[in-house]
């Protein structure tokens, strides 16, 4: 049964600060009793009627947002949202805790739980998942150039450059030196990861 007080909508590929705003935006537009939106939900202070959650899909979905209703598909995107949030925290380096124990304080739910559920809905591990994040991450840092690939390896939480730079050949083919010398490969959106 939906959260009734307040009412809390699960939205898909809300993915940075811009995507909340978006949202926020769309959901005013609508004139709907916004209370807070966050990456992955709002919640409104009362429930929508039929119609207006009809209207929250169309939108939402003109933006590039998926209005979930499943409960497993919003669980599948929390803990996507863990895992960004984790990496964009800055304290990967700090936690020094492995990600099924993070992930299951986060969510509160059993991490072999999480792992089938996650698995079975995206067609990859969450690890996997999170290798993915760490290198899009990388790339994103390598772009800025403001930052030496050792610091780079210590923000993302990798025990060496080598490690690092392995990991990143195997998802792009090119070393990170050639990614950054390199003109024509594009970064991966968060949301479009698998």
């Amino acid at each position: 049964m939906p959260d009734q007080s307040p009412y809390t909508l699960h939205i898909r590929n809300m993915v940075c600060p811009r995507c909340i705003k978006v949202v926020t935006d769309e959901l005013d537009k609508l004139a709907l009793p916004v209370q807070e939106v966050k990456l992955g939900e709002a919640k409104l202070s009362q429930e929508p009627s039929q119609q207006e959650l009809e209207k929250v899909k169309e939108v939402l979905a003109a933006e590039g947002f998926e209005l979930l209703e499943d409960p497993k598909a919003e669980m599948v995107e929390k803990v996507k949202i863990a895992v960004i949030n984790l990496l964009r925290s800055g304290k990967v380096e700090e936690l020094h805790v492995n990600l099924s124990d993070y992930l299951s304080e986060q969510l509160g739910r059993d991490y072999n739980t999480l792992s089938a559920l996650f698995s079975a809905a995206e067609g990859v591990t969450i690890a996997r998942y999170m290798v993915l994040q760490k290198i899009e991450m990388a790339k994103e840092l390598l772009d800025y150039n403001e930052l030496s690939l050792s610091q780079i390896a210590d923000k993302l939480g990798y025990s060496s450059v080598a490690h690092l730079s392995n990991q990143f050949k195997q998802i792009t083919s090119l070393t990170p030196s050639a990614y950054k010398n390199s003109t024509s490969v594009a970064r991966k959106p968060l949301d479009q990861l698998q």
